[in-house]
Protein backbone atom coordinates (compact mmCIF):
# COMPACT_ATOMS: atom_id res chain seq x y z
CA UNK A 1 0.00 0.00 0.00
CA UNK A 2 0.89 3.40 -0.61
CA UNK A 3 1.19 6.33 1.57
CA UNK A 4 1.61 10.05 1.08
CA UNK A 5 2.93 11.93 3.79
CA UNK A 6 2.46 15.44 4.94
CA UNK A 7 3.26 18.23 7.67
CA UNK A 8 0.83 17.86 10.24
CA UNK A 9 1.79 20.53 12.29
CA UNK A 10 0.82 22.77 9.19
CA UNK A 11 -2.59 24.32 9.06
CA UNK A 12 -1.88 24.92 5.03
CA UNK A 13 -0.47 21.59 4.68
CA UNK A 14 -3.49 19.90 6.68
CA UNK A 15 -6.26 21.77 4.92
CA UNK A 16 -4.84 20.48 1.83
CA UNK A 17 -4.63 17.11 3.05
CA UNK A 18 -8.12 17.34 3.97
CA UNK A 19 -8.47 18.07 0.38
CA UNK A 20 -6.95 14.73 -1.01
CA UNK A 21 -9.10 12.80 1.57
CA UNK A 22 -12.18 14.52 0.42
CA UNK A 23 -12.01 14.91 -3.35
CA UNK A 24 -9.04 13.01 -4.83
CA UNK A 25 -9.70 8.96 -4.59
CA UNK A 26 -6.36 7.73 -3.95
CA UNK A 27 -5.67 4.33 -2.26
CA UNK A 28 -2.85 5.70 -0.66
CA UNK A 29 -2.96 6.42 3.12
CA UNK A 30 -2.93 10.45 3.57
CA UNK A 31 -0.97 10.72 7.00
CA UNK A 32 0.79 13.25 8.90
CA UNK A 33 4.63 12.56 9.49
CA UNK A 34 4.30 13.44 12.96
CA UNK A 35 1.67 10.60 13.37
CA UNK A 36 3.90 7.99 11.63
CA UNK A 37 6.63 5.27 12.08
CA UNK A 38 9.11 7.37 9.54
CA UNK A 39 11.42 4.46 9.87
CA UNK A 40 9.30 1.83 8.64
CA UNK A 41 8.43 4.37 5.78
CA UNK A 42 11.97 4.71 5.14
CA UNK A 43 11.98 8.06 5.73
CA UNK A 44 14.32 10.83 7.61
CA UNK A 45 12.87 13.55 9.78
CA UNK A 46 14.36 16.30 7.28
CA UNK A 47 12.70 14.35 4.26
CA UNK A 48 9.30 14.48 5.95
CA UNK A 49 9.66 18.19 7.27
CA UNK A 50 11.47 19.43 3.64
CA UNK A 51 8.20 18.22 1.12
CA UNK A 52 5.53 16.09 0.90
CA UNK A 53 6.12 12.02 0.56
CA UNK A 54 4.94 9.71 -1.86
CA UNK A 55 6.26 6.33 -0.50
CA UNK A 56 5.22 2.97 -1.97
CA UNK A 57 6.56 -0.49 -2.96
CA UNK A 58 7.53 -0.26 -6.50
CA UNK A 59 7.97 4.43 -6.01
CA UNK A 60 9.45 7.13 -3.68
CA UNK A 61 8.85 10.73 -4.57
CA UNK A 62 8.99 13.79 -2.90
CA UNK A 63 7.53 17.52 -3.77
CA UNK A 64 5.35 17.84 -6.58
CA UNK A 65 6.79 14.22 -8.08
CA UNK A 66 4.80 12.73 -5.09
CA UNK A 67 1.65 15.09 -5.68
CA UNK A 68 2.20 13.60 -9.35
CA UNK A 69 2.42 10.26 -8.32
CA UNK A 70 -0.69 10.80 -5.56
CA UNK A 71 -2.90 12.13 -9.17
CA UNK A 72 -2.00 9.40 -11.10
CA UNK A 73 -2.72 6.93 -8.60
CA UNK A 74 -6.21 8.34 -8.21
CA UNK A 75 -6.94 7.61 -11.36
CA UNK A 76 -10.21 9.05 -13.64
CA UNK A 77 -9.97 12.56 -14.86
CA UNK A 78 -6.88 13.23 -11.92
CA UNK A 79 -4.63 11.13 -13.96
CA UNK A 80 -3.63 13.37 -16.66
CA UNK A 81 -2.84 16.01 -14.40
CA UNK A 82 -0.19 13.72 -12.66
CA UNK A 83 1.45 12.47 -16.18
CA UNK A 84 1.47 16.21 -16.90
CA UNK A 85 3.00 17.15 -13.88
CA UNK A 86 5.38 14.34 -14.31
CA UNK A 87 6.50 15.97 -18.03
CA UNK A 88 10.43 17.57 -17.40
CA UNK A 89 9.73 21.05 -19.01
CA UNK A 90 6.43 21.18 -16.10
CA UNK A 91 8.29 20.01 -13.25
CA UNK A 92 11.23 22.40 -13.89
CA UNK A 93 8.83 24.99 -13.08
CA UNK A 94 6.68 22.68 -10.42
CA UNK A 95 9.77 22.42 -8.40
CA UNK A 96 10.58 26.18 -7.99
CA UNK A 97 6.62 26.55 -7.20
CA UNK A 98 6.67 24.15 -4.58
CA UNK A 99 9.15 25.60 -2.69
CA UNK A 100 7.75 28.64 -2.83
CA UNK A 101 4.80 27.48 -1.15
CA UNK A 102 6.36 25.88 1.31
CA UNK A 103 8.63 29.13 2.58
CA UNK A 104 5.21 30.85 2.32
CA UNK A 105 3.16 28.67 3.33
CA UNK A 106 2.09 30.69 7.09
CA UNK A 107 0.54 32.91 4.23
CA UNK A 108 -1.63 31.06 2.45
CA UNK A 109 -5.11 30.31 3.00
CA UNK A 110 -5.52 28.11 5.60
CA UNK A 111 -2.09 29.15 6.65
CA UNK A 112 -1.07 29.96 10.54
CA UNK A 113 1.76 31.30 12.21
CA UNK A 114 2.55 27.45 13.08
CA UNK A 115 2.88 26.57 9.64
CA UNK A 116 6.38 29.13 9.55
CA UNK A 117 9.40 27.45 8.81
CA UNK A 118 11.81 28.30 10.74
CA UNK A 119 14.64 30.78 9.02
CA UNK A 120 17.17 28.27 8.87
CA UNK A 121 14.97 25.72 6.98
CA UNK A 122 13.58 28.85 4.54
CA UNK A 123 17.27 30.14 3.73
CA UNK A 124 17.96 26.39 2.86
CA UNK A 125 14.61 25.86 0.46
CA UNK A 126 15.52 28.96 -1.07
CA UNK A 127 18.89 28.11 -2.14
Amino acid sequence: MATFVYDGDCAFCSTCARFIERRIPTSAAVVAWQRTDLDALGLTMDEAETAVQWVSPERRAAGPDAIAQLLIDAGSFWRPAGWVLRLAPVRALAWPVYRWVARNRDRLPGGTATCALPQAERDRLAG
